[in-house]
């Protein structure tokens, strides 16, 4: 997907500086088995699934769920994610994982059609800047279109000088394989809500997808259409309990009167 200048050059002025550091390490919580929860399909993967075509792999949900900092599971995120989640505040930890898994496959079906090598080299002279480690042009690659500057500003693990010697879209390259670039995601996405303070949907994000108004936002917006649905739905139990609670509220009410 193409970029927004400001995403591909975000270190060439000095006042943009402390967004280009390499955030410190992120400690991930270690996840229990049974807060593992597969995610649901976006409609990219369900189209996928009809034609008999290669489909997203569940493992790719336990990269995403495994990955996640402590943060990005707390009531920190839960405004910038309301509009997909209204219900992220008071959800399990193991049904906040699922989202962002769903989140994940989401950003990837817009960005890349699911597809883990894809490559897209950048001609446009508003975005066509040159990659300060493999000094040629930028490409974005991947299931989330990332690139190699990346394990500069934000500790992704893609290792340049291996992956120089092999073909442009052999599935062996670091930076292709599904669970770095994948970890590498969640690392932006956790610069840009805690470490930068700066909302899910925003200009300034990373991904030209996450940012309102333009054509692939509006892609990634379909593909949020299947979330998790204790997202927008509260379980029976807690609606008996909601029942319950307004209807002594009442009597207690009527009593008074």
């Amino acid at each position: 997907m193409r970029w927004r200048v400001a995403s591909l050059t975000c270190c060439a002025g000095l006042t943009l500086l402390a967004s280009c550091r390499k955030p410190a390490p992120v400690p991930v919580v270690a996840v229990a088995q049974q807060e593992i929860k597969p995610a649901p399909a976006t409609p990219i993967e369900e189209k996928r699934e009809e034609v008999g075509g290669k489909t997203w792999d569940p493992d790719w949900d336990r990269v995403v769920e495994e990955a996640l900092p402590a943060n990005l599971l707390s009531a920190k995120v839960a405004r910038d994610v309301r509009p997909f989640c209204p219900r992220f505040a008071v959800l399990s930890e193991g049904d906040k994982r699922a989202f962002w898994a769903y989140f994940f496959q989401a950003l990837a079906g817009a960005e890349a059609g699911l597809s883990p090598t894809t490559n897209v080299r950048h001609t446009e002279p508003e975005v066509a800047v040159k990659d300060d480690v493999t000094k040629r042009m930028v490409r974005s690659e991947g299931l989330l279109q990332l690139t190699y500057m990346d394990a500069k500003r934000y500790g992704c693990d893609f290792d340049w000088e291996a992956d120089r010697k092999l073909a442009e879209h052999d599935p062996a390259k670091t930076i292709l394989q599904p669970e770095n670039n994948l970890k590498c995601g969640v690392l932006i996405l956790d610069n840009q809500l805690i470490a930068l303070r700066r909302p899910l949907l925003s200009r300034f994000s990373y991904w030209s997808t996450l940012q309102p108004g333009g054509p692939s936002y509006r892609v990634f917006v379909r593909q949020m259409a299947n979330v998790p649905k204790v997202c927008r739905v509260a379980p029976e139990g807690e609606k008996a309990a909601t029942r319950a609670a307004s209807e002594s509220t009442a009597g207690t009410r009527t009593q008074a009167h």
